[in-house]
């Protein structure tokens, strides 16, 4: 999917300024709202936006501590244990990975204490043969996507 400037420029409003309408996107890129609209259309149905939904803080929804569970798994049974991940509310996120395990988890909890819990319940899922945990002390680079929607404008420019 090729992204070129006027498409960096959308998504960077996008990131930055959220909560605006495409009426005044379309009036601070200087472009009709119709462009705009088919531009943000395709980038969606591209894959290249895939949300707009706000970012939520579990610290702010009372779970503070922040854990990466690594899951090794009995062979044949990562996609049953995929689905058992799916149904423990405490699990963000989930990936098949290569390296140390099958599995990387990130797990937020309450406190340790809920956070042993969680895993307790991670170990004794069928097919589940151990787990690694290492929990986050400090955020140094919150999710972010701008530096590499810069990046891939850098590209495109350079590429014209």
């Amino acid at each position: 999917m090729a992204v070129d400037e006027l498409d960096t420029r959308i998504l960077r409003l996008l990131i930055e300024q959220p909560r605006t309408s495409v009426r005044e996107y379309a009036r601070i890129l200087g472009i009709a709202r119709g462009t705009l609209q088919a531009r943000i259309d395709r980038l969606e149905r591209d894959g290249v936006i895939t949300g707009t939904g706000p970012v939520l803080s579990p610290a702010a929804l009372g779970h503070p501590v922040l854990a990466f569970v690594h899951i090794e798994v009995t062979q044949g049974h990562l996609d049953e244990v995929g689905d058992e991940l799916a149904e423990v509310p405490e699990i963000v996120e989930a990936f098949s990975i290569t390296g140390g395990g099958d599995l990387l988890t990130r797990v937020v909890a309450r406190d340790n204490g809920h956070l042993e819990d969680v895993i307790q319940r991670l170990i004794n899922l069928p097919g589940v043969v151990r787990t690694r945990t290492e929990m986050a002390l400090r955020e140094r680079v919150p999710h972010r996507m701008l530096p590499l929607v810069e990046s891939v404008g850098r590209g495109a420019r350079a590429a014209r």
